[in-house]
Order: structure tokens, then sequence, then C-alpha cells
């Protein structure tokens, strides 16, 4: 139970935020309507993501450290469930862009740079993929998630919000604050959401580290 409390917690969080999206109570804004529900969904598996790409570049930094390949493991399965949930962030982001905004994709600016950060990853699953020694392959992977984490800031925090965006946050278009969302969705945005999909993320990449240096002991005792 004691190394389980977490897990349970996580199901726990989970089954509440997906009651209150999709049946609690939310303010009635205008044209926001009804998919602020999506607010417990889309932004905080943004969150998530940059929390995992924070952890998988805190491995590259390990590993490049000791030449441990443990760290390397963790860093690429880290990364692996960044992809995934920036994937589910911008799929959730477009459904929500279609009700509000006409359409699921509109060349908005918060948009394109989430698509060239996501690319920017894809390329880093791809320069793995492309070596085989393991060593090489750690250690110019582990360089590259630098550059990678590194380009995240101005592709996704800094010229979204220099520029005139339908997205908020951006030039003229403040972020949700006190006026956008009430004390009900507040109360379980930071506490409940956020924690939900990140201990999610943790869970699925703990299972795929174990699965991942299981194979990597059969293979040495082979």
């Amino acid at each position: 139970m004691r190394l389980s409390w977490w897990k349970i917690l996580c199901i726990l969080l989970l089954l509440t935020i997906s009651i209150a999206g999709f049946l609690g109570g939310v303010p009635a804004k205008p044209i926001l309507n009804e998919t602020i529900r999506n607010l417990y969904f889309h932004v905080p598996m943004w969150f998530s993501m940059m929390i995992f790409f924070i952890v998988s570049l805190v491995n590259s930094v390990r590993y490049l450290r000791n030449g441990d390949l443990r760290y390397d493991t963790y860093s690429v399965e880290y990364a692996n469930i960044g992809i995934l949930f920036g994937i589910l962030g911008l799929v959730t982001g477009m459904i929500w862009a279609n009700y509000t905004w006409g359409k699921p994709w509109s060349n908005d600016p918060k948009q394109i740079g989430a698509a060239i950060a996501l690319l920017i990853y894809f390329a880093y699953m791809v320069l793995r993929n492309s070596l085989v020694d393991p060593d090489k392959r750690a250690k110019i992977s582990a360089v590259y998630n630098i550059f990678a984490f590194a380009m995240l800031f101005p592709t996704l925090w800094i010229i979204p919000r220099l520029v005139e965006s339908l997205h908020p946050g951006g030039m003229g278009n403040p972020a949700l604050n006190t006026n956008d969302i009430d004390s009900r969705m507040r109360t379980l945005f930071w506490p409940v959401a956020v924690p939900a999909w990140t201990l999610l993320g943790v869970w699925i990449t703990t299972l795929r580290i174990r699965f991942k240096l299981l194979e990597e002991q059969k293979l040495e005792h082979a």
C-alpha cells in the first residue's frame, strides 16, 4: 500500500476531474460556453508535458555527467511521454478551437509554435533510432535533448506572447485569469487536474522504464 499510494491518488484525482469536467458546474462565458470544461484536460496536459520534458532534460544532463545508461533510459522515456501529452494537448486544443474559433486549425502562433516544438522532439526520436551504438546514441541524443528543451521557450512561451493571437496569452489577449474561471474551477484546476494528468504520465513512464530495464538485463544474460 505504501508503494502504491500515489497510484491510488492518481486514480481518485482522474475520476474527480473527469466527473467535474463532464458534469460539474462551470461559469457561463460568452463564446466559450460549455467548452470551458476543456480547461480541465487541455491546459493540464501542457503543464504535464513541460514537467516531463524537464525531467527528461535533467536525466540527459545526469547521463552526460557520469555516463550511466540508466539515465539515458529515463531521459528517453520521459521524452516519449512528454511527446504523447504534447500530442494530446494539441488535439484537445484543436477540438476546443473548432467550437470557439470556428475551425480546428487557424495558423494561430500558439498552434504553430506547439507543432514546431513537437516536430523538434520527433526529430529527437528519429535521431535516436538512426544510431546503433548505445553509448554514441545516448551521448548524441542527450546533447540534442538539451537543444530541444531550449527551443520550447521561443516556440511556446516567448514568440506566441509577442504577436497577435486568438489564444489566451497573446498580445492584447490576456491568459485565463480570475475573471475567466470561477472559484469552482480554480479549486479543481491546480490541486486536482494538473497532479492527476502528471501522475498518470509518471505511472505510464515508470512501467515503460521497468520493462526496458528488464529487456536490457535479459540481453545481458543471454
